[in-house]
């Protein structure tokens, strides 16, 4: 195959990362962008030179302008897009944010509306089927030893929805 032809076939995904924050209930901080109809979690797309890990922490000290450290890999996420193309999403532990964090958010006045942390059980109402289901499979990775990994927010070879 020549070198053009192998280049054609590999994907080039566009790459995003996210940090999943909790209050000591186990709720999870959600912010309300202005640009979307449905509730996200801070992050954004990777860019060039940038590592996921990296991107996570940019993207959370641009839209909250808070600097947490953000520590283990909780999924990685294959979840295509009709209009975006190949994507891949990461998610990332943030832990639970000290009280002095929470009092310093100041959110991105240009992206975001306003935060909240959501019982799990809100999850599904607030943003889109995709991205709660990979939220709750994140969720569940906290206690595992291992990252999930996931085809548009579910196990591969699962049956839900």
């Amino acid at each position: 195959m020549a070198e053009n032809e192998h280049e054609a076939k590999m994907a080039h995904p566009r790459m995003a990362a996210g940090a999943l924050f909790f209050d000591p209930t186990g709720r999870v901080l959600m912010v309300e962008p202005s640009y979307k109809d449905y509730w996200d979690i801070p992050g954004g797309y990777v860019e060039t030179g940038e590592s996921p890990l990296q991107a996570a922490a940019r993207e959370v000290r641009e839209e909250l302008g808070i600097t947490p450290s953000l520590s283990r890999l909780l999924a990685v996420d294959w979840a295509p897009n009709p209009n975006e193309g190949d994507k891949v999403l990461y998610l990332f532990e943030g832990g639970q944010l000290a009280p002095e964090e929470l009092a310093r958010i100041t959110l991105q006045p240009d992206e975001l509306k306003s935060y909240a942390f959501l019982d799990p059980s809100e999850i599904d109402e607030r943003t889109i089927p995709r991205l709660a289901r990979r939220i709750h499979a994140a969720i569940e990775a906290r206690l595992a030893v291992a990252p999930v990994y996931l085809e548009h927010g579910q196990t591969p070879g699962s049956t839900a929805a």
